[in-house]
């Protein structure tokens, strides 16, 4: 699925989950789980709980996503 395809929606970490997972609270309340995209993974972007992030869903099942950006404190989501 090409990155124009998934909807854009940011939340914040609250677990690690197993095999490199995470469990995110959307700011609807919706919890999703989500894995790190591969340009962060190729970076080595840490994320921990507690940090905002923005996730990419898919159209077909959101409640599961990608991480494609970490948001720092008092940054709002890039293209807002």
């Amino acid at each position: 699925m090409a990155r124009d395809d998934l909807i854009q929606a940011t939340g914040s970490v609250d677990k690690i989950l197993g095999g490199g997972r995470y469990q995110i609270t959307l700011e609807n309340e919706q919890k999703v789980t989500a894995q790190l995209s591969g340009r962060m993974r190729r970076f080595r972007i840490r994320v921990i709980p507690g940090d905002r992030v923005t996730v990419g869903l898919s159209p077909y099942d959101p409640t599961h996503g990608f991480i494609t950006f970490r948001l720092k404190e008092g940054q709002s989501a890039p293209g807002q």
